[in-house]
């Protein structure tokens, strides 16, 4: 790159550099780093679009330009994500929160928002998106948010903080399948995850993006992708309340299975949900 570098020219030179590197959305890429680095909109990069960029500027588009290159996730790199209108911190310990989430905590707030005084389980909170999007959006709910990672329930603490979202929500760090643990817990009207989801034999087919970068843990459940669909549609015998309805997200191919698996412990008034591709995405069911 020359000496003076203006923003317009770094976006150009970035665009086809990550072109050139098989990265999706080349420009969108280079533009929203630098909007980062800038401190400043992405549309604010065209109005100054012959503004200089300083040394140190340069120093840290480069370092972020090459770990795209390598397929480090956007949102990794400059550690924060948009969710529901949330700006949430994100890092490798916690998986990055998808639009299609986003209809999940659409759907309980179009089911719940008349209600009030509501207790809601969120099992697996990773970054704390749901919980928090939930708290914020249904008056008066109170959110137990529950993580098998330290470093998970770290972070989600701090997003609640960073979003004023902490008065009825609170972070445990609890692995669901700890029977000792989870008794522990008072009952609830709602249970929501968006659990580990993907079968152990089809992470080698996933992004790079995915399965070399985000926490595996939080990606597959080590099995057939239904191990933890099961397990806490069993441990809702004891954390749901009568009538009280459990919403999960689901892997594409998945939501018949799980389905079946509400049923076999008797779940009445099933409902599944496409997402924005039309792909069974999210699932609901209400304890019989």
């Amino acid at each position: 790159m020359n000496d003076i570098l203006t923003v317009i020219k770094a976006v150009e030179l970035s665009e086809e550099y990550l072109r050139k590197k098989g990265i999706d959305e080349a420009r969108a890429n280079a533009e929203l780093m630098l909007a980062e680095i800038l401190h400043c909109k992405r549309l604010d990069l065209y109005l100054q679009f012959d503004r200089p960029l300083n040394e140190k500027e340069k120093q840290v588009y480069r370092e972020w330009l090459q770990r795209r290159a390598n397929g480090e996730p956007l949102q990794y790199i400059t550690g924060n994500v948009e969710f529901y209108g949330l700006k949430l911190k994100v890092n490798s310990s916690v998986l990055i929160p998808r639009p299609e989430t986003e209809l999940l905590v659409e759907k309980i707030i179009k089911d719940n928002r008349e209600s009030k005084g509501l207790k809601i389980l969120d099992v697996g909170t990773g970054s704390g998106n749901i919980a928090i999007a939930l708290e914020i959006n249904l008056d008066s709910a109170d959110v137990t948010s529950i993580d098998i990672s330290k470093e998970a329930i770290e972070t989600a603490t701090e997003n609640a903080k960073n979003n004023s979202a902490t008065e009825r929500l609170t972070f445990e760090n609890i692995d669901i399948f700890d029977e000792g643990a989870i008794s522990k817990l008072n009952s609830f009207d709602i249970i929501v995850s968006n659990p580990p989801y993907v079968p152990e034999e089809e992470m080698e087919n996933l992004q790079k993006e995915i399965k070399d970068f985000e926490p595996v843990e939080a990606v597959t459940d080590g099995a057939d992708g239904l191990r933890f669909f099961t397990r806490i549609v069993e441990a809702s015998e004891n954390l749901l309340r009568q009538n009280g309805r459990i919403y999960f997200e689901v892997g594409e191919g998945e939501a018949e299975k799980v389905v079946a698996i509400l049923k076999e412990n008797n779940f009445l008034n099933i409902e599944i949900i496409n997402d924005y591709n039309g792909i069974p995405r999210i699932v609901k069911g209400e304890k019989s």
